[in-house]
């Protein structure tokens, strides 16, 4: 039975990996974007963004989830995601990517209005272009200064793709609780726990390091 359920976990470990890696990947950039957005010039664009940031933060991440699973098919009558696993990973994805990313834009936000006018002001007198401002002096220095809550929000991210499975996806908590609905065991779902505070730790250890590592660019 044992050899069963680490296997079952194992597998299901696997997905929540694949749900993490994917949404960090598609979460930091998208959110660096919605960031730059939101603090245009160009204010109906600003104000959509800010509109967008307010509802995502301000609703539960597992509403948005059964929302943009289940929306498309109850309220335009077409199913855009696809029957089975594979289309419950990709609603999963879709709603993992567009709640972080709205985080992670504020994070950037906080981080970009930290950074001394003066510098940028430095910048353009020795002719830099915005661009070369912004990614040569402002990103470097917005990078140490949202190392700390950008870590937390993926700590975070680990616990919540654990809410996957509200729309079925067979994820590490779903691999745990079968078991307890077929055998009626309960045990496999404290093996769950483990891999998260074993995955945790490991990602703690991690950007703990790349936070030392980036002590060069302290102001």
């Amino acid at each position: 039975m044992f050899a069963e359920v680490l296997a079952a976990l194992s597998k299901g470990f696997l997905v929540t990996l694949e749900l993490f890696g994917i949404t960090l990947v598609g979460a930091i950039p998208c959110g660096l974007l919605i960031c730059l957005g939101s603090m245009s010039k160009i204010k109906p664009l600003k104000a959509v963004l800010r509109f967008i940031i307010w509802v995502i933060r301000g609703t539960p991440l597992m509403l948005q989830l059964l929302i943009i699973y289940y929306g498309p098919g109850l309220i335009l009558g077409s199913n855009w995601w696809g029957s089975g696993e594979h289309g419950r990973f990709i609603a999963t994805i879709v709603a993992f990517i567009i709640n972080y990313a709205c985080y992670f834009s504020e994070i950037f936000r906080g981080g970009i209005q930290a950074i001394p006018v003066g510098q940028q002001e430095a910048g353009a007198v020795l002719g830099m272009t915005k661009s070369q401002i912004f990614f040569k002096i402002t990103l470097m220095q917005v990078i140490k200064r949202i190392v700390p809550p950008m870590s937390n929000e993926i700590i975070t991210l680990v616990k919540d793709t654990s809410l996957s499975r509200i729309i079925a996806l067979q994820e590490l908590i779903w691999a745990g609780q079968a078991f307890m609905k077929s055998a009626g065991i309960i045990w496999p779902l404290f093996f769950t726990g483990v891999y998260y505070l074993v995955f945790s730790g490991i990602l703690t250890v991690v950007l703990g390091k790349i936070e030392k590592k980036l002590d060069y660019f302290k102001v």
